[in-house]
């Protein structure tokens, strides 16, 4: 603190001076942040805004170490040799310089975070530029068990789309769907295996979301895409964006045709409109969980796959017994991915549950301490068209939304299905897309009505 070190040494006007100066600067910004909390949390979302914080950084190491420097040097001790002095003020130069390289390194790493993944070459949609072969085999891994308590990312180039000056410019709703890629070793293409809508009110924070199955086979599609003659794409909603890839010319329009056609698709399937995506890829979902050092769940049955498709390619033997276990990122994708012995819906269930433990068991103070493997992670990993101008926005969604209040409407053969072929499953789309309305617009009658239950309330239960 500077001014302490001047009093010691007796230079106390100087000393009183600078404590007084410190003390009105610290108390002014502790008030600032404790009354405009979610404005200086937007300093972080926003480049320019960190750039500053730099410079300010910058600025008060040296004002520190002129203050430092000055006591130091004020003190009068002929018997100590120069080179004692010296080295000892170079100790305590380390010692003061250590929080200000602590937060510049997190300052760097959150801008170039955010110009990774939010930048301006990134407000446009990924697409997969080539199918890829099939590798050599890889031999099966030894069976993986979770019984105790504790126990090649894709890069793809992106097509700009304009986008909205504001985030909420006239919406009732902000509508994003979440992609989890299935683009690993052993894979051909890209599959979207895992397809959540989320829908938030911005102005109550209540949020909905619909899991869409990945059998779902001929999605609506607006009159102006699609070549199969049908205003449909008839094959599972999986392929829907290899077949933007090989299709480009199916799925017109301001982004490239993957996202374009899954955009459109669940768009008219909802009776939304569908303003960005976020896509991560299964390897990205284990890095980030690992990043964030795991996630503990309640496991109400146990799991297991003989055959599982490891990430890397291999086959293992996995199980992940019932009770209360802490998974890794590893664990935690086999737990939302696994379906042998199950089917699609119980995974759907399964995967809204791992998104919502993970949400809620992220503190502050853990995306501190591991933001530098979180955010090379998400580089690696994460894919999307929210551009980095309209994280503010974001930002002020924060004490509106809730885990513990979003509705979910689960799609399942029970309840929608109208008919199938091999390897395809209909359903009543315009079924599914009255009652997702109905969720949206009145979220507490159509829960009772349809028999549903937040989000909060079905994790947990089989």
């Amino acid at each position: 603190m500077p001014g302490l070190g001047q009093v010691y040494v007796g230079k106390t006007g100087l000393g009183r001076r600078l404590l007084i100066l410190n003390s009105l600067t610290l108390g002014l910004f502790l008030l600032t942040v404790a009354i405009f909390r979610l404005e200086v949390i937007k300093l972080w979302v926003s480049p320019t805004a960190i750039a500053l914080l730099m410079t300010v950084n910058l600025v008060l190491l040296f004002y520190r170490w002129l203050a430092t420097s000055d006591a130091y040097y004020s003190v009068s001790d002929r018997r100590t040799p120069r080179w004692a002095k010296v080295g000892s003020l170079l100790v305590v130069g380390f010692l003061l310089v250590v929080p200000h390289v602590a937060f510049g390194y997190v300052a760097v790493t959150q801008y170039s975070l955010i110009k990774a993944v939010f930048g301006d070459g990134n407000d446009g949609a990924a697409a997969v530029s080539a199918a890829p072969g099939q590798p050599d085999p890889v031999p099966a891994a030894s069976p993986l068990v979770v019984d105790d308590a504790s126990t090649t990312t894709t890069s793809t180039p992106t097509a700009t789309t304009e986008l909205p000056s504001a985030l909420w410019d006239g919406r009732e709703r902000l509508n994003i769907v979440l992609l989890g890629a299935d683009s690993g070793e052993g894979r051909t293409g890209l599959r979207t295996d895992t397809t959540i809508v989320v829908s938030i009110d911005p102005a109550s924070g209540d949020a909905a979301m619909f899991s869409v199955p990945r059998d779902l086979s001929g999605i609506p599609l607006p009159v102006e895409m699609g070549i199969w003659g049908c205003d449909c794409f008839p094959d599972l909603i999986t392929h829907l964006y290899d077949a933007g890839v090989n299709h480009p010319e199916a799925f017109p329009g301001p982004q490239a045709p993957p996202i374009n056609g899954l955009k459109a698709g669940l768009g008219e399937l909802f009776g939304l409109e569908i303003h960005h995506y976020a896509l991560v890829t299964l390897e990205g979902f284990v890095d980030i969980v690992d990043a964030l050092g795991g996630v503990t769940m309640e496991i109400p049955k146990t799991i297991y796959d003989e055959t599982y498709p490891h990430e890397n390619g291999s086959i293992e033997n996995i199980t992940i017994k019932e009770g209360t276990r802490h998974l890794d990122g590893h664990q935690a994708l086999a737990y939302g991915r696994i379906r042998r012995h199950s089917d699609d819906f119980s995974r759907m269930h399964r995967q809204r549950c791992v998104l919502e433990a993970v949400a809620s068991q992220t503190s502050p103070t853990e995306l501190l301490l591991r933001f530098g493997s979180i955010a090379e992670a998400l580089k690696r990993s994460l894919d999307t068209d929210i551009p980095e101008e309209l994280l503010p926005d974001f930002v002020d969604l924060l004490p509106k939304v809730s885990t513990e209040r979003i509705s979910t409407l689960r799609i399942t053969r029970a309840t929608y299905k109208t008919g199938g072929a091999p390897g395809r499953t209909y359903y009543d789309t315009d079924q599914i897309r009255v009652d997702a309305q109905a969720l949206l617009a009145n979220p507490e009658l159509a829960q009772e009505d349809l028999g549903l239950e937040d989000l909060d309330g079905t994790c947990g239960t089989d």
